[in-house]
């Protein structure tokens, strides 16, 4: 099967955020089971030179979007088995960041008519196209409208995957005709509007041949409003080709018994290594050197679906228990101002590195005993699965990819992997924190077996490109 897959982002060439993590992984593993697969994204001047100059030049072409008539040039590369497609075009994407321009509906305009534009320039077309998130949203609106015009795209099928459904690509109307290039028809027969407006979101979950998010839990729950920030009337309308896959992880590139970032590799049946780790993140962060303390780690957007208002509310409850606490990340000054504010209130307990830093991230992971991830909503993540894997065990609320990843341990459950709580509610994570707390303190043996049982958990893309590779026969046929 020959498969095109249509991203904003891609790791290692450019990234923001998980969406780059599947769209660097998810093809390979497709490519490893034997189909034909590439990647098309845009040429971002972030992309560093060195990807550059691996880069073929292909050609070029002019892509015409309503008005515009813009230069569009395509290069490529082989990587893992899958050949990459770069979209050039310096107006649109030589830029100081990948999104939140003034112009991004324009760009990512251009980029999807670009991805319809260049198929007869690529190698073969393709049976399917997987369009991800309201970014190549209009790639499956613009197979489906040149389709009645080019009867070589007619045989495509297309699919749109889901990776968080708050962000949906919303425009005026007026974009339609003159941002888009499209007929008004598209918006008066309801494909495109939404509560007085372009929604891009809607209109590829309509048009696609199948929609797909990243777990399970998160597919059954944006059937709910609280869920899916309005969209959930489409989601009940389209339910028969809508489900769930979970995303996996690079277990390559997160390997503990291989990852050059941290201070001593380990494995799950050898775990010295990570007392060794744990020492120096204390030593590096100006914590206190003390092996019997866990060390409890947050690795995230400093943002409210992420569960930081809970933290906020019972830190000093947290603290109680005995713990060190680890934090990285960036997001809402506000938060950002209040781990600082427990750095200084807490000295050689608290440490709050308010940045981005992935050397950074690995050392946590490597050295913390507890990772607290207590989301609001939370669409699969990868933060869980990445901790598991480093033996860090996790304490997560029951929603979304959370809820299909870790297994909980409390109360003698067996085989679990880590400890949950199901209520959006502060005391309840702060019971639960207590519990894993306790665990570690008082009863090693278990401690120790649900940490392997984390990190033997199998968190690779194998199981994921085999459903996806179902869904994409089942929609060709």
């Amino acid at each position: 099967m020959k498969i095109l897959y249509v991203t904003s982002e891609a790791s290692p060439f450019c990234k923001t955020g998980g969406l780059a993590d599947v769209a660097g992984s998810l093809p390979p593993a497709l490519a490893a089971n034997g189909d034909d697969v590439a990647v098309i994204l845009p040429l971002y001047d972030q992309i560093s030179l060195d990807w550059k100059e691996q880069m073929t030049f292909r050609g070029n072409i002019y892509v015409d979007l309503a008005w515009r008539h813009e230069y569009c040039g395509l290069f490529s590369l082989e990587y893992k088995g899958v050949m990459w497609y770069f979209v050039d075009n310096e107006r649109y994407f030589r830029r100081g960041q990948l999104y939140g321009e003034y112009d991004d509906g324009e760009r990512f305009a251009f980029f999807s008519r670009a991805v319809v534009s260049l198929l007869p320039q690529l190698d073969w077309m393709p049976d399917v196209v997987h369009c991800n998130d309201w970014q190549s949203a209009l790639v499956p609106i613009y197979i489906k409208d040149e389709s009645v015009r080019r009867e070589d795209v007619r045989g495509i099928r297309t699919m749109l995957t889901i990776h968080n459904i708050e962000y949906q690509g919303q425009f005026s109307e007026s974009s339609v005709c003159d941002l888009f290039g499209l007929d008004f028809g598209w918006y008066a027969d309801g494909t495109l509007e939404m509560n007085g407006c372009v929604n891009l979101l809607k209109g590829a979950m309509l048009c696609a041949d199948s929609v797909t998010t990243v777990s399970p839990t998160y597919a059954k729950q944006l059937h709910y409003s609280f869920y899916a920030h309005g969209l959930e009337n489409i989601v009940d309308m389209i339910g028969d080709k809508m489900e769930g896959v979970l995303n996996g992880l690079d277990v390559e590139g997160f390997d503990p018994a291989t990852d050059k970032a941290i201070a001593c590799n380990y494995t799950a049946d050898n775990t010295a290594g990570k007392v060794a780790c744990k020492a120096e993140l204390q030593r590096q962060l100006g914590l206190n050197q003390d092996s019997s303390v866990p060390v409890m780690a947050i690795v995230s957007r400093l943002v409210s679906h992420k569960g930081v208002d809970l933290i906020c509310q019972v830190l000093d409850g947290m603290m109680d228990t005995g713990m060190q606490l680890v934090v990285l990340g960036k997001g809402d000054v506000g938060y950002e101002n209040f781990f600082r504010a427990a750095q200084e209130r807490y000295p050689g307990r608290v440490s709050a590195q308010i940045a981005y830093s992935d050397k950074l991230s690995r050392q946590i992971y490597s050295g913390a005993d507890l990772f607290l991830m207590p989301s609001k909503s939370e669409p699969c993540g990868l933060s869980q699965m990445i901790a598991m894997r480093y033996g860090t065990v996790p304490i997560v609320r029951e929603t979304g990819g959370l809820a299909d990843t870790v297994r909980s341990c409390q109360a003698g459950q067996k085989n679990g992997n880590g400890f949950t709580f199901a209520n959006y509610n502060e005391y309840d994570m702060l019971y639960a924190i207590g519990q894993a707390v306790a665990m570690y303190r008082d009863n090693r043996k278990t401690f120790a077996a649900v940490q392997k049982n984390g990190m033997t958990d199998d968190f690779s893309w194998g199981a994921s490109a085999r459903s996806y590779r179902n869904i994409y026969a089942s929609i060709v046929g």
